[in-house]
């Protein structure tokens, strides 16, 4: 009990700290904010060095229509355990308020902290797309059920989905 304690401690002080260091340096980029992002996924098995998840992912801005994505996650450094599934959110912020449809498409990289007893917490910062011109910041804490660790570096792939 008391492990799970700590790893709960240690993915919530992550997920606080990417919180309150990463969205002043979008406003200080001239960056606005665009809309929000959500991908959710199911079953993953995490390695000890990294592992691969897939996801679904919608961008929501207002007055728009859906745009959806299908997005690749990729990490490096300690990821060990199983998950059932994972819902992840960032607030999107662009260069430019209005957002084509397709425009997320690109490579992202960041950090990720994220830890799960029965139900869990993490949350993650990235900055990619095209000439790295979007931030995806932590929305909301991500959110998966099942039995997990992760630290490290993160990248997302994101393309046009159907």
């Amino acid at each position: 009990m008391r492990r799970a304690f700590v790893i709960l401690s240690f993915a919530s002080f992550a997920a606080s700290a990417l919180f309150a260091f990463s969205a002043p340096a979008d406003a200080q980029q001239g960056r606005v904010q665009a809309g929000v992002i959500e991908c959710r996924g199911g079953p993953h098995v995490g390695l000890v060095v990294g592992s691969v998840n897939n996801l679904g992912c919608v961008f929501r801005a207002n007055g728009r229509p859906d745009d959806l994505y299908v997005a690749s996650v990729t990490k490096v450094g300690l990821d060990l355990g199983i998950t059932d599934q994972t819902s992840l959110s960032w607030v999107v912020f662009a260069p430019t308020v209005q957002v084509g449809r397709g425009d997320l498409s690109g490579n992202y990289a960041g950090v990720d902290a994220s830890a799960a007893v029965g139900v869990g917490l993490g949350a993650n910062a990235l900055v990619g797309g095209s000439a790295n011109s979007y931030a995806l910041q932590p929305l909301s804490v991500q959110g998966q059920t099942g039995l997990s660790v992760a630290a490290g570096v993160q990248s997302l792939e994101l393309r046009p989905g159907r």
